[in-house]
């Protein structure tokens, strides 16, 4: 009996570890894209960022991982977010800490969006005829699927995970509004998930399909540049930059982040770099910068909101011809915690990541 449990262990184990690898046959553009994901990288064993927070938790002592839920909703550690974790939530129930994930639960029965299927749902049929020798089939064989959910149109299922969180001292940590999750014109899966070129399966070609890399500072940031406007103008003391934040919620959202403006004046073959100018949101207790876990308050917030234009002044006095190098980027980790989180070796997370980079010559 003993030995048939294990075995039947190792097979659940294994039947875990090649989901991803089901799901490649039909969807392998796909499956490519999401190799580098931040959410198949979402596990402690892959996000070196969420690891070192999480050793530093009071939590991990205890032996209660906390972050499981998103992290690794298919409760194995060492897997973390999965084409099923998503594509099975059936709807999201709010709370005031954070909001829940409600996963359908009949088997091979997924979730999604496609224009023109708003009120469809595919079920796998087989029909034969000439005595069995012709087969015509309709849907996947390996999952039903429901393009009726909302949800899934509007960005609302990713609010399970990415609305809000609470610390245990009822102290918000990090927040997306809501507004970002209403419009089926513009929301969380229409950014961050951009139609791009290629087919979504190759059992049906089209075109285009949705980006599954998710766009974000981890990844692709660049798919998101265009949510950005960088403009300059004279003024009489000097210059202005104004910084137009296009999308429904802050710049970045995550308080480890920093975001900065770096700008140079060129002329005649000479680069003067100006002052950079940083964009952040710290949280601390008493006054002073804290882990998430102990903050009670805002120290400091001048991140660009959302739909905010923000006007960044230099006494900078510009001549006729004189060209302005703007470079809107970020750095993962501040680099101010960097080095307490035990990060500082970590060269990918120290650099400064370009979003966005614009020229304007003085007229």
């Amino acid at each position: 009996m003993k030995l048939l449990l294990g075995l039947l262990a190792l097979l659940f184990i294994e039947l875990s570890a090649t989901d991803l690898i089901t799901c490649k046959s039909c969807h392998p553009i796909i499956y490519n894209e999401f190799q580098d994901s931040i959410h198949k990288k979402s596990s402690i064993n892959e996000d070196k960022v969420h690891k070192a927070i999480w050793d530093k938790h009071p939590a991990k002592a205890k032996g209660n991982y906390k972050c499981a839920k998103c992290h690794t909703p298919n409760n194995e550690k060492h897997q973390g977010i999965t084409c099923i974790s998503c594509h099975t939530i059936s709807g999201i129930k709010e709370h005031s800490r954070a909001n829940e994930n409600i996963y359908e639960t009949k088997d091979k029965f997924l979730y999604s969006a496609q224009k023109g299927m708003e009120d469809k749902k595919v079920i796998f049929k087989e029909k034969s005829s000439w005595f069995g020798l012709i087969k015509e089939t309709t849907g996947s064989p390996y999952h039903d699927i429901d393009y009726s959910n909302k949800d899934y149109y509007t960005g609302k299922m990713c609010m399970g995970c990415h609305s809000h969180k609470q610390n245990s001292h009822e102290f918000n940590i990090c927040n997306t509004d809501k507004k970002g999750a209403k419009d089926e014109k513009q929301n969380c899966i229409t950014c961050h998930m951009p139609k791009v070129k290629g087919s979504a399966t190759n059992i049906r070609i089209s075109e285009k399909h949705a980006f599954h890399g998710f766009a974000g500072v981890r990844n692709s940031p660049e798919l998101l540049s265009k949510y950005i406007d960088i403009t300059y103008r004279k003024s009489p003391n000097g210059f202005n930059i104004i910084i137009h934040n296009k999308s429904p919620h802050n710049l970045l959202i995550h308080p480890l982040r920093v975001v900065k403006l770096k700008t140079t004046i060129i002329q005649d073959g000479k680069s003067q770099k100006l002052k950079d100018i940083s964009f952040v949101k710290i949280l601390g207790t008493n006054g002073k910068p804290s882990m998430p876990w102990l903050a009670t308050e805002v120290i400091k917030d001048n991140m660009i909101k959302d739909n905010e234009k923000r006007i960044v002044s230099f006494s900078n006095i510009l001549k006729k011809g004189v060209e302005l190098e703007i470079v809107l980027g970020y750095y993962i980790v501040n680099p101010k915690i960097i080095k307490e989180l035990g990060l500082d070796k970590e060269a990918d997370l120290k650099k400064f990541i370009e979003m966005k980079k614009v020229y304007f010559k003085v007229q």
